[in-house]
């Protein structure tokens, strides 16, 4: 009988908000890599047919020019959705203990608030929009109607 194998797939799409500015840094041959962590929520109706809402906190590393994409564009808060795959790393805390975590080493970034520029002086100036004046409805037309209602707080 011949052998099954198992494909290797190691694939993860999540869209979330950052918890926290990025933290950006450059390895000893100034490779630079970002890292932070983006909260995504999932809403369900429970066993009382009550809406509840469950957060997955997940870490994200970005590496090279994606790193770089991600330090001037990036802040507490900004909505993104990453392609990636997972990765698991091993270090030693300061009390000498092995730790290992798990997170997304991504591929691509879709950055999801919208950003404009202007020319100040012939410089380009990055000018974010104020918060309150912007929603993304950006993956609304994938919605359907009843998915769209739930998004804004609606019942099903």
């Amino acid at each position: 009988m011949a052998e099954l194998k198992m494909p290797e797939l190691n694939s993860v799409i999540i869209a979330g908000n950052l918890t926290k500015d990025p933290v950006f840094r450059q390895t000893s041959n100034n490779t630079p890599v970002v890292n932070f962590h983006v909260a995504a929520n999932r809403r369900y109706k429970d066993s009382s047919n009550q809406w509840q809402e469950d957060v997955c906190y997940v870490g994200v590393v970005a590496w090279n020019k994606l790193a770089d994409s991600c330090r001037d564009r990036l802040k507490k808060g900004s909505a993104v959705l990453i392609d990636g795959e997972l990765q698991s790393r091993t270090f030693k805390t300061d009390d000498g203990k092995n730790r290992t975590i798990v997170e997304i080493k991504a591929k691509r970034i879709q950055f999801l608030n919208k950003f404009s520029k202007t020319t100040t002086n012939g410089e380009d100036v990055v000018v974010e929009p104020d918060e309150a004046d912007y929603e993304d409805n950006s993956f609304d037309k994938f919605l359907t109607d009843e998915e769209s209602d739930l998004m804004k707080g609606g019942k099903a």
